[in-house]
């Protein structure tokens, strides 16, 4: 009873949740990528499908809306694309392509079924084989694309001398139907058709990053929140294996994922809602991306993770919504359960989270309530979730932080079972595949932004590292007024936090090891000193940090996510 009620809870703060709010709010501020302003000159290069024209500004060429892959409308819908064909000329990377289905998104094109497109920034064309740092975008399995601007790739590629790629690629119900038994072999995969794609993404960078002054055999994929999801799935699917040489998981730890009984579920839940029988499956095929989207809208989302049900070893069942699959085949086993995929064993890895993930959602929600409440309103407002066990838990959190109100430890209760658990759960059965090294973070630097209609400071809530890690916070130039960051505040002080982040996140991509000047060594993570890096101002190695909290959780019977 009190894990289903847990169960319930972590779903209701799932990543669809997450692409949910980003697309209705952050779409509408700065966080888009805007049209060129300044370009200082035209760049043309060659790829293996023909030449393109970017642009270069303030040391950095950017090429938008580069096609990787074919067409998926049609009668590609929920299969592989069809062959990109090359083309004569040049073809104009001037701007964002269109993203997957989704509500339009400002300064972006019309989203479209076709929508497997790819941005690149780079110091220069000049072979020079920098580190690739492939990035996967958030937004859960339903919303989102390579063009947010707070993870413009400019400011990494111009400052630290990487390469950056970001992708689209199909989401939700066209990224993620499993029609694997219900239709025939051409619609093998079907039920990672999202993830496939950023495959061929992955592919395409080594075959033309050269071009780009990049290095094909030094490629890092990462992401936040969905898109560390994601990340946690390419690091075990094979497809995938040759194309990078390592990852990073950030807010977003898909530990496992949806298996085929339930996704199988949730596609005859989707046709008995559109009334087409599922032997004439074929139907779905003329059905309007726009209809499609709406149903998606009325279906469940689906969660970042799906909780193991710890007495009979099978996962509990929460038919509706759409993400990746264990299908045996393209996703062969969940990323991390039971133990580190072997596939990835000698990739290095990052993996974290932020320390107030929850304020995000509070911000999101409008909770304004959460932060008014005493002792007795968090008992209150924890037992539903967890029953007999509540006692014990604000109590393990009371102890473990003396100074800390009722609204900390629910902001600290709320964040680490979100993203924390799960982040441990995988650096731990990373550092017992003894191969290549694991690392985790935390991300501590603290906005002073308020949550509506409170007192509360949202301190480092989720989503916030976006624009951190990608160096995007950054001094104003000229003698220009310095302008306040969406979620990271406005004192001067996170220009600092954003280029140890950055700093570290590109000495990785380049040399397996995270690191910095002004950081202490970063030790890789074991089951012994379990050391943490916590990322701010000041940089700092913490071992074995939350031990008196993970340990409560263990013994209460929390799975680590």
């Amino acid at each position: 009873m009190n894990g289903i009620k847990r169960r319930q809870f972590l779903s209701q703060l799932s990543l669809a949740a997450v692409g949910t709010a980003i697309s209705s709010k952050l779409n509408a501020s700065s966080f888009l990528i805007s049209k060129p302003s300044l370009v200082e000159e035209f760049v043309e290069t060659e790829t293996s499908y023909g030449k393109i024209k970017g642009y270069r500004t303030e040391g950095v060429n950017i090429f938008k809306g580069i096609p990787y892959a074919g067409r998926t409308s049609g009668e590609r819908r929920f299969r592989r694309p069809a062959k990109l064909q090359p083309w004569t000329g040049v073809r104009e990377a001037l701007t964002l392509g269109a993203p997957a289905i989704q509500a339009p998104r400002r300064n972006e094109p019309e989203p479209s079924e076709d929508c497997l497109f790819l941005n690149v920034w780079t110091p220069a064309n000049d072979n020079k084989k920098r580190p690739v740092m492939f990035y996967n975008h958030g937004g859960g399995f339903v919303i989102g694309s390579g063009g947010s601007a707070g993870q413009d790739g400019a400011n990494l590629a111009r400052n630290f001398d990487v390469v950056v790629v970001e992708t689209n690629h199909r989401l939700g119900l066209l990224g993620f139907l499993y029609l694997d038994e219900i239709a025939g072999p051409e619609y093998a995969g079907s039920g990672n058709m999202g993830l496939l794609d950023i495959i061929d993404g992955l592919k395409w960078v080594n075959k033309n990053i050269a071009q780009f002054g990049g290095d094909p055999n030094n490629v890092m994929i990462w992401g936040e929140s969905g898109g560390g999801a994601k990340t946690s799935c390419l690091y075990a699917m094979p497809a995938a294996a040759p194309y990078f040489n390592k990852a990073s998981i950030e807010s977003g730890p898909g530990v496992r994922m949806m298996d085929k009984d339930t996704a199988h579920e949730n596609t005859l839940q989707l046709f008995n809602e559109l009334n087409i029988p599922v032997n004439n499956w074929q139907k779905i095929l003329e059905v309007p991306a726009s209809d499609l989207l709406n149903m998606q809208a009325k279906l469940p989302f689906v969660p970042p993770f799906q909780e193991k049900n710890k007495n009979q070893g099978t996962m509990r069942r929460n038919a509706g919504g759409f993400g990746p699959v264990v299908d045996g085949k393209a996703l062969p086993n969940h990323p991390f359960d039971p133990g580190a995929p072997a596939i990835s064993r000698n990739k290095p890895l990052l993996v974290g989270w932020n320390e107030d993930e929850y304020t995000f959602f509070a911000w999101e929600r409008k909770d304004a309530d959460s932060f008014k409440m005493d002792f007795e309103g968090l008992h209150k407002k924890l037992e539903p979730q967890y029953g007999p066990d509540t006692k014990k838990i604000i109590a393990t959190y009371r102890q473990a932080r003396p100074n800390a109100t009722a609204p900390d430890i629910f902001v600290a209760i709320s964040s680490i079972t979100m993203m924390g658990l799960g982040s441990i759960d995988i650096a731990e059965k990373k550092a017992r595949q003894n191969g290549a090294p694991v690392y985790l973070y935390n991300f501590g630097y603290k906005s002073e932004n308020k949550i509506p209609g409170t007192d509360y400071a949202m301190g480092t809530p989720h989503a916030m590292d976006i624009s951190f890690k990608f160096n995007n916070e950054v001094p104003p130039k000229n003698g220009e007024p310095t302008k306040p960051s969406f979620f990271g505040g406005n004192r001067p002080e996170r220009f600092t936090a954003s280029h140890n982040f950055a700093e570290l996140w590109t000495t990785f991509a380049r040399t397996g090891k995270p690191a910095a000047k002004n950081a202490p060594t970063w030790p890789a993570y074991n089951l012994k000193d379990r050391a943490t890096m916590r990322i701010d101002t000041e940089l700092e190695v913490i071992n074995n940090r939350f031990k008196e909290e993970v340990e409560m959780w263990r013994s209460i019977g929390k799975t680590l996510n």
